[in-house]
Order: structure tokens, then C-alpha cells, then sequence
């Protein structure tokens, strides 16, 4: 009898063959490595009663001064603020319209034409009505007086709701000269809009008769960046206006324009904010230059004067300024620091540094030939930055560099980049990992992640649904946003909590072929002695798992003589495990998968040193 140890080089490596990868690990979903031995991820739970509208890809939190938490939560229909698990719409409002009328369409539909001379609102906008009196039949007030989101554009001076109930014969009236229309802002788009052919690219960028796709103009997803001024928040849509909410005025009260605030020379439109921690001044990136305003300069950044959100005049009785890079096509991406921010185009990177009177601010370009997948793919980390470009990884920690990645081939051949702008950096401090969420190739939302653990420098990935997620919540525990509405606190048990009752979350890992002598003879295998701790578990039973081992007889060849064996174990304390599997394996070579049983939630596995016992065989 001689036992071989199973030993595996932690992280997953996708970049090579199976075979060449022999000793590590292949393919996984839901793990971690701690120590460089793999385990289940942590579980999630959903944090709001009631799932949120539209896709969120921003989320902030941060605490008043009595230690209140709050969460904002930027969506492509909506802005909307959480204290405890109920999620309040503060989405500004963009207009107020007196007199507006209703016309209801034909007996027994539900098209309510609603006449407002040039209402500016788009398909899928928010409106409110107030003051309306009934129609005459079923459209009654109680049924007009509410929100509706807008079904139909007729023209630049109507538009189409839909009603609860359906139209009756008695609804002959206009809702009367007291009827108000409140809109909100116009909603932003989910999915980037492409246009295709002759002349949409470069000239002979591509081949004669290629496919070229480019970013339609004005058809941007829409993006928010948010950071909390005090206890107050400031926000702003990517391209669009920037916002700020008053907590002093109520949880329940509207964001409001900036600009609309007492000021001076506030920037109407940008592409990024951010409230500078040191020095507290707020930022603007992309925005209007205090000598143009209303139009967009890309590489332009303003700054406000100290402790003042209103005030962004360049006077020289203040700290308020302007700066200008001088290199690529526009600001895509900006990440504060401990020491600085980070400024990320499309073909550079730029710090920024607060220096003091008389400047305030110093910009150093640091680092050209770069790329960025989009605003959010970049996250900081104490003060290294770490971003997905588009084709591979970045770092930057004093001076930017491409971080070595053993599955990078993997995953950028299965992305999907026409939808790269959604990609999602993430940090969860506490396993010192970096994850970036993104849309696969068949996908148009974030379904998968890769994560690079800094700690121990390896990669490895899986498949989850988040398009938004801070690491930085009171209660310690990371907070994500998922394409079903909800919000879910992360790390936080063993089962995924979007399903009723919580379910496993499907965790597993296998490994490449690890040859079992020197590879030249057969051999068999017999038993197999696993080593896997159950010990987080909280099933409230014997915790369970699958493992898997198959052979093989050349790098090519099939697997066979595949075993399944479920390993059993006590969760508390520490756990008491099988023991010792008969099994019957011939081959070279041979590779164990370890999962999660499909419908027994509360498990949490980690793996150690299994051990198989093998002798020489010749092959029947």
C-alpha cells in the first residue's frame, strides 16, 4: 500500500492545456483560496422587502452623525437612498406642468393619452399626477393621482400611461384644469446601443467588408457616480447633471440640481464626482468649464472651493479651480486614494494630488498605452489601483503595470465587449480579493466575476449575477446590487438568499491531471482518504459534499473510471470526516472535483490534502 498525496498549486490556470497544468487546478465556481487551499465563498442575503427598478450599477455608503447608515443606489430608471431595508425613490425631479389633460382611449383598454405641450419625457420615464378629478367612470382620481411609468410617445405634446383598470364607458372627462404632471429626470439606457457599417469606425481600421460597431452618440449606458458631502450626497449621471440630496430635509425628500442651489459658476454637466477626503472639496470630472458653461469638455476637471458644494468659482480669495489634461479622448474613469486620485482615459493615466495654495491641486501624467473597460472597472485598494482594461489587467501602486494573469485568455475570450462599460471592480478587503464582475459573451448583464487575491497572487473566477458593490458598509460586510432588484449582503452565511428557502450556492472546484507515478505506467487506485473540514457549516446536520476523481490514459484522451463518492461530516465543532472511500481507478493520471450537493444548503467545505492509495497496473 502507498498513499500519494493530492497536492494542488493554488489558483486556477485556464491559459494552458489541461495536462500542462499538471498539479493545479482547472475550473471552479464560488471559491476561494485561504492559505492556498480552496473553500466555499461565502453566502448572501437579500437586504431590501422590496426589489428596486431598473439595473443598479452604484452603490455608496456611508453614516449621519448620530451613526445612522444609509445606502445610495443608482439605477438607469431611478436614484434611490436605503436606511435600514426599505429603499426610498429621491430621483429628482426634472419638471413641473400645470394643466395637463387626460384623453382615455377605447372601452375596456387601459391607454390613457395624457396631453402636455412639450412634456421633453422619453419611453420608460416617470411621471406623477396630482389634483386630477375622475374621468367620469372607472378612471377615478385615486386611479390618476399616482405614478406611472410612460408605455407610448405620441408626440412632442402627448404621451401614453397605462392604468390599472380598464377604460369604462363613462370616462369621457379631462381630469379637470387642476391636473399637475411632475416629472422625473429622463431615464437612461440598460444596454449599450451600437451602430454598425460603412463609415462607423475609423478609416481601414478594420479589413474591406468587416463588421464595425461603434457607441452611438447619446445612446450611453446610464452610469452615476455618488459620494456623500457630510451626511449630505452629491451624485451625477455620466454625461448628464450632477445632483445633491439634503438628509436634513427628510429621507423621503427629492435630490435636487446643483446647480439650482445658491452658488456660483456650478458645473451643469460631468462625467464623474467625487468629494475629496482630505481636503474636502468636491470634483467634477468631464465636466463644463467655468469659462463655457453647459458644454462638456471631456478632459476637463473643476474642483469646488474647501468645504462648499456651491461655490466653484476660480477666485483667488478661495481654493476653487480648473485643470485640463492633455491626453486622450476623455476622462473614463476616476479612483480616490489614501495619498491621491487616479485618472484613468482611454490611453492614459494621470495623479492628482492635492499640493496646497497656491495651486491646490497637481496633475502628473504617469503612464500612457493604457486601456479601461469602462467607469466602474476600476477599484482602489489602500493606495494601489487595480483596473480591467480591455485585453488584460492593471496595477497601480506608485507606477502602473500589467499584472500577470493565468486566466486571462479565458476570460477576455469570454466577455462580451460591447457591454465592457458594465464591467464592475470590486474590493472584499477581508480575503484580500479584487473582483471584477462582467457580461459574458452570450450575456448583455454581468453574470460572471474573476477574482485576483493580492495576498497570495492567483486568480480564480465563477458565475454570479452583480452589477454594483461596496465593501465599505457598517456592519463590515460587502453589499451588492443583482439584476433581480435586489440588493444582497455578501459573506454573510452559507446559501444564496435569492430563492425562498435559501438555497446551496453551488460551489465546486476541479483540478488537472496529476500524475500518479511518473507517468510511463498504469496505475490503480483503491482508496481514497479525503481530507475536507466542514467546520462553518451550519446545516444543523451532517454536512455534506461530492467528490469526484477520474483517470486518464494520455493528455488527449477521454476521462474514465470515474468515482463519486458524497464525504460526510459533523459541522461543530471542528468535524469528523469519512474516513477512507474503496474505490476501483486505473490510469496515468487522474484529476478530483469537489462540489456542493445540489439541495442541502448551510454547507461550507474547505479542502486539505487528500491522499489516494495507488500501485502499479497494467491495463486490461
Amino acid at each position: 500500500m502507498a498513499y500519494t498525496k493530492l497536492q494542488f498549486k493554488p489558483g486556477i490556470v485556464r491559459d494552458v492545456t489541461r495536462y500542462s497544468n499538471n498539479g493545479g487546478w482547472f475550473d471552479s465556481n464560488r471559491i476561494r483560496f485561504r492559505m492556498g487551499f480552496p473553500e466555499t465563498i461565502g453566502g448572501w442575503a437579500k437586504l431590501n422587502n422590496n426589489p428596486i427598478l431598473g439595473s443598479c450599477r452604484s452603490l455608496h455608503s456611508w453614516s449621519n452623525l448620530a451613526g445612522t447608515s444609509f445606502i445610495g443606489a443608482g439605477t438607469n430608471l431611478k436614484f434611490y437612498v436605503l436606511s435600514g431595508n426599505f429603499p426610498e425613490d429621491i430621483t429628482p425631479i426634472r419638471a413641473t406642468n400645470q394643466a395637463v389633460t387626460f384623453t382615455a382611449g377605447g372601452v375596456g383598454t387601459n391607454a390613457l393619452t395624457v396631453n402636455d405641450i412639450a412634456h421633453g419625457a422619453l419611453l420608460g420615464d416617470f411621471v406623477t399626477f396630482s389634483g386630477a378629478v375622475s374621468l367620469g367612470g372607472n378612471i377615478t382620481a385615486a386611479v390618476l393621482n399616482i405614478e406611472y411609468q410612460i408605455t407610448g410617445i405620441t408626440s412632442s405634446d402627448a404621451y401614453i400611461v397605462t392604468t390599472a383598470v380598464a377604460i369604462g364607458a363613462g370616462d369621457t372627462g379631462n381630469g379637470g384644469v387642476n391636473s399637475k404632471a411632475e416629472y422625473q429626470i429622463n431615464t437612461g439606457l440598460d444596454t449599450v446601443i451600437l451602430g454598425g457599417g460603412w463609415g462607423a469606425g475609423p478609416w481601414s481600421r478594420l479589413g474591406w467588408g468587416s463588421e464595425t460597431n461603434v457607441q452611438i452618440a447619446g445612446a450611453s449606458l446610464r452610469l452615476w457616480s455618488q459620494d456623500n458631502f457630510g451626511e449630505d450626497l452629491i451624485m451625477c449621471i455620466r454625461g448628464g447633471g450632477i445632483f445633491y440630496w439634503d438628509l436634513s430635509s427628510g429621507v423621503t425628500n427629492r435630490a435636487v440640481a446643483l446647480s439650482s442651489l445658491t452658488g456660483n459658476a456650478i458645473p451643469t454637466v460631468a462625467n464623474i464626482v467625487l468629494v475629496s477626503e482630505k481636503d474636502r472639496h468636491v470634483i467634477a470630472f468631464g465636466c463644463d468649464p467655468e469659462g463655457d458653461p453647459g458644454v462638456q469638455n471631456p478632459l476637463t476637471i473643476r474642483f469646488s472651493d474647501q468645504e462648499s458644494a456651491t461655490e466653484w468659482r476660480t477666485l483667488d480669495t478661495n481654493t476653487a479651480g480648473e485643470l485640463q489634461l492633455s491626453t486622450g479622448s476623455g476622462i473614463i474613469s476616476a479612483v480616490q486614494t489614501k495619498q491621491q486620485i487616479l485618472i484613468l482615459t482611454d490611453v492614459s493615466a494621470h495623479a492628482m494630488q492635492y499640493v496646497g495654495d497656491p495651486f491646490v491641486y497637481g496633475l502628473s501624467e504617469i503612464s500612457t498605452n493604457i486601456s479601461v473597460a469602462g467607469q466602474n472597472s476600476a477599484v482602489a485598494v489602500g493606495d494601489a489601483v487595480y483596473w480591467m482594461g480591455k485585453g488584460q489587467f492593471y496595477i497601480y501602486n506608485g507606477s502602473v503595470r500589467e499584472i500577470p494573469c493565468a486566466v486571462k485568455e479565458y476570460i477576455f475570450n469570454d466577455i462580451n465587449l460591447s457591454q465592457s462599460s458594465k464591467v464592475m471592480a470590486s474590493s472584499n478587503a477581508a480575503f484580500s480579493e479584487v473582483w471584477w464582475f462582467y457580461p459574458s459573451e452570450s450575456s448583455v448583464n454581468n453574470d460572471k466575476y474573476v477574482i485576483f487575491n493580492y495576498a497570495e497572487n492567483i486568480w480564480y473566477y465563477g458565475s454570479l449575477p452583480r452589477t454594483a458593490w461596496t465593501d465599505n458598509t457598517n456592519n463590515g460586510l460587502p453589499l451588492a446590487a443583482s439584476t433581480d432588484g435586489y440588493l444582497y449582503t455578501h459573506e454573510f452565511g452559507n446559501d444564496d438568499g435569492s430563492t425562498s428557502p435559501a438555497s446551496d450556492i453551488g460551489a465546486f472546484i476541479e483540478s488537472s491531471p496529476i500524475e500518479l507515478s511518473d507517468g510511463n505506467q498504469f496505475m490503480f487506485g483503491r482508496r481514497l482518504l479525503p481530507d475536507i473540514s466542514f467546520r462553518d457549516s451550519t446545516s444543523g446536520a451532517t454536512a455534506v459534499a461530492e467528490i469526484s476523481l477520474s483517470a486518464r490514459n494520455s493528455p488527449g484522451g477521454s476521462a474514465f473510471g470515474t468515482e463519486n463518492n458524497t464525504i460526510t461530516g459533523q459541522p461543530i465543532p471542528v468535524g469528523t470526516f469519512t474516513e477512507e472511500i474503496d474505490i476501483r481507478i486505473r490510469g496515468r493520471s487522474v484529476a478530483i472535483k469537489l462540489a456542493s450537493i445540489a439541495g442541502v444548503p448551510g454547507v461550507s467545505w474547505r479542502l486539505g490534502t487528500p491522499r489516494i492509495d495507488v500501485r502499479p497496473d497494467g491495463r486490461r
